[in-house]
């Protein structure tokens, strides 16, 4: 059976590198799965949680937003910030998550209620991306 070689790549580091059976992510229009041999892809990706399965295990990474290019069974994920599950600290976490919501209520300027919101999205990421990770 074919595998598809992932890498998850940010401008520090590689993050993952791996064979997998399957990966499901978060792009503009949702959440996509790729299966081997699946057909050439390029898309955008949104904040969110990647799952890859490698050997029946589940894998799961935070995504923050970025690119996805899937061509021949190999696929790449070029992404400012990603986070394995099992790295992410889930109380601080949560505590950005609070944060979050407060600066989102307390701020009625556009650019603030956006930049309230991207903050909110990450760190729900960080949270779901920790509690599957486990």
């Amino acid at each position: 059976m074919s595998r598809i070689n992932l890498k998850i790549i940010t401008q520090q580091k590689v993050v993952f590198e791996g064979e997998v059976d399957a990966f499901y992510t978060t792009a503009e229009d949702g959440m996509i799965g790729i299966l081997p041999n699946h057909l050439p892809l390029i898309c955008p990706l949104k904040v969110g949680i990647t799952k890859a399965i490698s050997d029946k295990k589940e894998i799961f990474f935070t995504t923050m937003g970025g690119i996805l290019q899937f061509s021949e069974n190999v696929a790449v994920i070029l992404t400012d910030l990603a986070e394995l599950g099992t790295d992410i600290d889930e109380a601080r976490a949560k505590e950005a998550y609070e944060r979050a919501k407060a600066r989102l209520a307390a701020h009625t300027e556009k650019n603030e209620i956006l930049r309230a919101q991207f903050a909110l999205s990450k760190a729900i990421a960080r949270i779901t991306a920790a509690k599957r990770g486990r």
